[in-house]
């Protein structure tokens, strides 16, 4: 199965354990108001890629890898090409190579049995799926992103039923996702997962914003300054209180 591919990244350091080949996909239902990649969104867009070139070019780069590093999908959203996704994890896993997916979970529907049974194969085929809650409140989300999290933190559970490692990421954008009552409830709903291996709160910046100039699109948080990096630690600090709170009640303390 051919892979609509936005591009190609060899030496990532900011995607997952080690260094990492990071494969930038196309197409994403998402509209963060934040996103610094709008020109991933288009679904019909991109490059046609087979994974077996995908692998070749992963090989090519061998000793870059070979630090506990691996393939990292990422995208826009990787998991509306999960055909893809698992043709390509399969021939990862026959070459012994962590895999990765950096995804948003808005294409989890539990719903949807043939879909599941896709999910279920890719989940014996993946070592790792960074998950990034955009906003625990649904409503708020739904104003951040256009869609609901219902399914998504749906996901976060079903990640933790498969036994597959997740690492939550959070953007924290001031006036948006930094109020601390929403913070606690997001690390209080993430506390209760056992496969929770790591928690990155991330700064907001403005980086993104020429791209949507150069696309003619509205930037919805023009105005907005980045996330002062000196309160990311107390904020990041608020998250884990949540988490702290929950795992304690589960222990009965």
């Amino acid at each position: 199965m051919q892979g609509r591919i936005h591009s190609l990244e060899s030496f990532g350091t900011v995607d997952g354990p080690g260094t990492r080949f990071v494969v930038f996909v196309q197409g994403c239902p998402m509209r963060c108001a934040y996103c610094h990649n709008p020109d991933t969104w288009e679904m019909n867009a991109g490059t046609l890629m087979e994974p077996a070139e995908i692998i070749a070019q992963y090989e090519h780069n061998l000793p870059f890898y070979q630090n506990g590093g691996g393939i990292t999908v990422t995208g826009g959203e990787p998991l509306m090409q999960i055909d893809f996704l698992i043709d390509l994890f399969t021939l990862a896993k026959e070459k012994n190579i962590h895999t990765c997916i950096d995804s948003s979970g808005i294409a989890f529907n539990p719903d949807n049995a043939e879909l599941m049974k896709k999910f279920d194969k890719l989940m014996t085929l993946t070592d790792l799926v960074m998950l990034d809650i955009k906003h625990i409140d649904p409503e708020k989300h739904k104003e951040l992103v256009k869609q609901p999290n219902t399914n998504i933190l749906k996901f976060a559970a079903y990640l933790d039923e498969k036994h597959v490692d997740m690492w939550i990421r959070h953007v924290i954008v001031p006036g948006y996702t930094d109020d601390d009552e929403y913070l606690f409830q997001l690390g209080y709903f993430i506390g209760q997962f056992s496969n929770l291996k790591a928690l990155d709160a991330l700064p907001y910046h403005t980086m993104g914003e020429s791209k949507y100039e150069k696309l003619g699109i509205e930037y919805r948080l023009k105005g907005v300054p980045p996330m002062d990096k000196s309160k990311l630690i107390e904020k990041k600090e608020v998250i884990l209180n949540g988490i702290r709170k929950r795992r304690s009640e589960m222990k009965g303390l």
